[in-house]
């Protein structure tokens, strides 16, 4: 019985592994659930999520990753083993080779660290690919011909802005400004605006259900339950997309400068392509309302939001280890 080549999408976020010959088999939160005292490892993924916030005081949820790197190396291992397990794609006779995506403006230090973790998780040989490639490739762009193509990946963590030709990235940049800023920025607002206290699957229920970040494209309302700093007791308020929209703005802002940042450093020729092909978003944050009009009015040129943007990495690593063999011998890190 041997082994599969699996991609990991080693989110801020989500995991999402794709296994060679049989698509996206894993979708999970990044986050792991331990027992402060002992340091046993509790529940790993969606288990482990619905406790953030709600755990006793032995009990930790952590999430291992920060802005797309490695900040829990012990517990990012024991995340990706137990990932790889529950997939159980080791064979008898030999291990997996992994794909793993990682931001663009990564140190050599940090890939070392996951290429680590995902050595000591399980994998015979790692294979390291900036994600932005990974996403447009998953996203269904011609990035190996010689024109230019565009993608800005909002991920948990990072957002990626890049613009590739011939199979490679020309010019690109990666903020830390992604899906769980916007979260926390949610969360500051509320806590400023109403004193009232909320958690994080507060916040990320009102990004989904609420915000906007282009003014006056959604009119949304819904009650939140929290807790009043000034009484301690428990409160119910409403908000709406227009204050929400106003929480994000200057967020949002960052991200929009990043990608004109790549723009005006993009060669003529290429930008002229992207003109006619526009800009792809991939990533969680693509499904913010409104954040493709926005930079649609921002950068002056055509933006789509790819078909399912939370799994255009992992679906580009698929569609990258049906060709490892030439990965194979362009770079092994």
């Amino acid at each position: 019985m041997f082994s599969r080549d699996i991609g990991i999408d080693l989110g801020t976020a989500n995991v999402l592994i794709h296994l060679k010959g049989k698509g996206i088999v894993l979708n999970e939160p990044s986050v792991v659930a331990m027992d402060r005292n002992t340091g046993k490892v509790l529940e790993v993924g969606e288990e482990a999520r619905k406790m953030v916030g709600r755990t006793p005081g032995n009990i930790e949820a952590i999430r291992p990753l920060k802005d797309g790197v490695i900040a829990d190396f012990d517990v990012t291992e024991a995340m990706l083993k137990h990932f790889i397990n529950k997939i159980n794609v080791k064979g008898l006779l030999s291990k997996p080779r992994i794909l793993i995506c990682c931001p663009t403006n990564i140190t050599k230090v940090e890939q070392k660290a996951i290429k680590e973790a995902a050595e000591k998780s399980g994998g015979k040989k790692i294979y390291l690919e900036e994600e932005p490639k990974v996403a447009a490739i998953g996203a269904g762009m011609e990035i190996f011909q010689p024109s230019g193509n565009m993608v800005v990946d909002i991920g948990g963590g990072t957002t990626d802005v890049a613009v590739l030709s011939m199979g490679d990235i020309v010019t690109s940049e990666s903020i830390k400004m992604a899906g769980d800023n916007f979260d926390s920025e949610i969360l500051q607002y509320i806590k400023k605006k109403y004193k009232l206290l909320i958690g994080e699957r507060t916040a990320e229920e009102i990004k989904i259900n609420v915000a906007t970040v282009f003014q006056g494209a959604r009119n949304e309302e819904m009650e939140i339950r929290g807790r009043d700093m000034v009484s301690g007791l428990p409160r119910t308020i409403k908000v709406n997309s227009k204050e929400i929209e106003e929480a994000l703005r200057e967020s949002v802002y960052l991200i929009v400068q990043a990608a004109k940042s790549v723009l005006e450093r993009t060669p003529p020729e290429l930008s002229a392509d992207i003109i006619d092909r526009g800009v792809i978003l991939t990533g969680g944050g693509a499904l913010i309302h409104g954040i493709d009009e926005l930079l649609a009015e921002e950068l002056k040129v055509p933006v789509f939001i790819a078909e399912e943007p939370m799994n255009c990495v992992a679906k580009g690593t698929g569609i990258m280890l049906e060709n490892i063999d030439k990965v194979d011998r362009k770079k092994v890190i």
